[in-house]
């Protein structure tokens, strides 16, 4: 028994609820849990490696920024969101991501605006939805990366991560369709990001997020 003890440690050593945190919230936007999917702590221990306590950890991290919820008697579950709650989030990202280039679109480096516009031409090219969806996320978090705000930066990102299942939901129903419409906004918002116009590109990044929270208001199927 005391050799299987000493097994199993390394698996566990290091693991913090932070780094666990990290790896759910990571397999929870791919689409491995999706919403209303339970969140064992055991099987959660099983699929990471590790123990327990680092598990509560990362499930109480994840509750914070309202990627998990914890139901009464049933225990964490990725949180569930309504049609009308989704879209009260795309609302609070139309008023706060044109405030945010103003903070990062200045810090934007040259290799930065080169790998806008690769990813915006990867976009255009793709034909998998599921691929669409990861090189978007790339392509947004780039304008979010500089580090200019305290807070900002990681409400949007949380906003994004709470919608993140019904976005890939709608790619995958409507970009097989031939609704290309995201892919010129990608190429107006890197032109409008190397010409180092803020006003430009908020205001195309507030159109694109409203399109998208239009788009989803018409497939209210998403939510069911």
């Amino acid at each position: 028994m005391a050799s299987e003890s000493m097994n199993l440690a390394p698996a566990a050593h290091g693991q913090t609820g932070e780094h666990i945190a990290q790896l759910l919230r990571d397999d929870i936007l791919a689409g491995e849990f999706l919403p209303g999917a339970r969140l064992g702590q055991v099987d959660l221990a099983e699929r990471y490696g590790t123990t327990r306590a680092p598990i509560r950890d990362a499930l109480r991290i994840l509750a914070a920024t309202g990627l998990v919820s914890h139901v009464a008697n049933a225990g964490a579950r990725v949180t569930r969101l309504s049609a009308d709650e989704c879209a009260e989030l795309y609302r609070m990202r139309e008023r706060i991501e044109p405030l945010l280039f103003e903070y990062t679109l200045p810090q934007l480096s040259g290799e930065q605006l080169a790998e806008l516009q690769r990813l915006a031409d990867e976009m255009a090219e793709t034909e998998d939805p599921e691929r669409f969806v990861q090189l978007d996320r790339e392509f947004h978090d780039i304008t979010y990366s500089p580090g200019s705000t305290h807070l900002l930066a990681d409400t949007v990102r949380n906003l994004w991560d709470r919608t993140q299942h019904y976005r890939r939901q709608y790619v995958n129903n409507a970009r097989p369709h031939g609704d290309r419409a995201s892919d010129h906004d990608h190429q107006l918002l890197v032109k409008a990001c190397a010409a180092r116009d803020v006003y430009e590109a908020g205001h195309i990044i507030e159109l694109h997020v409203r399109r998208t929270r239009l788009n989803l208001a018409e497939h209210p199927e998403i939510f069911r």
